[in-house]
């Protein structure tokens, strides 16, 4: 999960960088929010694999289910967030200087994070997991 905030911090910089923004304290804030989002998404994917694993499911079913469980959560979270931050990102009256910055920082990463959260993830657990077997042996 840390291994995600670099890239996503590179990938909201470009989403202010395209549209032409300048990072100010409403994108920052925004940035603490989508890291917020990103770390508890990756935990409840992290978190049901684990619990599967527990239960004596073999590391790729774990992954394979685990993921699916968690695929709508995981979706449900980034979407309602984007879509509640449309209007904020599209706004063009009075305030919408400050607020357009941090829905660009949120619906931008919120992209990226929940992609890598869906795909890097399993992944580098599977990787993580087959070192803790390989070093118990």
């Amino acid at each position: 999960m840390v291994e995600l905030k670099p890239t996503v911090r590179t990938l909201d910089s470009q989403a202010l960088y395209i549209s032409g923004q300048y990072l100010s304290v409403p994108a920052s804030v925004g940035f603490v929010v989508l890291f917020g989002v990103a770390v508890l998404n990756g935990l409840v994917l992290v978190s049901r694999i684990s619990q599967l694993r527990e239960e004596g499911f073999d590391l790729q079913e774990a992954i394979r289910k685990g993921s699916l469980d968690r695929l709508r959560p995981v979706l449900m979270t980034a979407s309602i967030a984007i879509f509640s931050l449309i209007p904020m990102l599209l706004a063009g009256g009075t305030g919408s200087e400050i607020q357009k910055p941090l829905a660009t920082v949120v619906v931008g990463g919120l992209i990226t994070s929940t992609l890598l959260t869906l795909l890097i993830i399993p992944a580098v657990y599977s990787w993580f997991e087959k070192r803790k077997v390989e070093a118990e042996m």
